[in-house]
């Protein structure tokens, strides 16, 4: 009788752990999924709104941004309201900066008034230099959109044996960047909408209307197109009559 229920403990035990593993039913073989799950008390089922928000397609643009400090701001501002880096289209535009053949810092009022009348007597234009207090008072003869073109007057007044002359950089040049954002849910734009102060602050357009408008030249272009045919038609037969 001890063997017997030795034996029919041995049997019971391997039945259980093969009930746990999964080996014997289906039962055990769920437990691995539940826990599996991650925050199942997190999911919940989506209403109406909810579906028509997220199916809802937008197109937005939002610049130009000047700089790259801006441009840093911007990416993580829309990273914040859900929008991904693969989603963003960037447009780039560098613009030149202004540079200046100018005068040097004149020292008094009677070496500025000599200058003056050095350049009217010469017929040489120049005006005031504007915006930069610590460089008063200088002339500006002229302006270029290069470093290159100023440098390039001044060796030519210089041959022409006019001196206390410089090149002074007026403007840096500027990257400008425009983002693209071609398709945002109704989500992404309830939270762009939220933002009380965005890095783009009020260059922001929507492009989706342009589409539209495109599409409305297309066709009045194919209208005119069938219209000239038509017309072509009507000329070729009254020729063969």
């Amino acid at each position: 009788m001890l063997r017997a229920a030795v034996v029919l403990l041995f049997v019971a035990n391997v039945l259980v752990f093969a009930w746990n593993k999964g080996w014997v039913g289906g039962a055990a073989a769920t437990a691995p999924r539940l826990e599996q799950q991650v925050n199942p008390q997190r999911l919940s089922l989506l209403n109406q709104q909810a579906v028509t928000q997220l199916a809802t397609r937008s197109c937005v643009e939002l610049g130009p941004l000047i700089g790259d400090e801006l441009l840093k701001r911007a990416n993580a501002t829309l990273a914040s309201a859900g929008v991904p880096g693969a989603a963003i289209e960037s447009r780039v535009v560098d613009t030149g900066g202004v540079w200046a053949l100018a005068t040097i810092k004149m020292p008094s009022k009677d070496f500025r008034e000599r200058k003056e009348e050095t350049y009217r007597n010469a017929r040489i234009a120049f005006e005031p230099l504007q915006g930069f207090p610590d460089e008063q008072p200088t002339l500006v003869l002229s302006k270029h959109d290069s470093e290159a073109a100023a440098q390039a007057a001044l060796d030519a007044m210089t041959r022409r044996n006019y001196k206390g002359l410089r090149v002074l950089r007026l403007q840096e040049p500027l990257r400008q960047t425009t983002l693209r954002l071609a398709r945002l849910d109704g989500v992404q734009i309830g939270k762009l909408n939220a933002l009380s102060n965005p890095p783009w602050g009020e260059k922001r357009k929507d492009c989706a209307a342009e589409a539209p408008t495109a599409a409305s030249e297309a066709s009045a272009a194919n209208g005119a197109g069938s219209g000239a045919s038509a017309t072509n038609g009507a000329g070729s037969g009254a020729t063969a009559r």
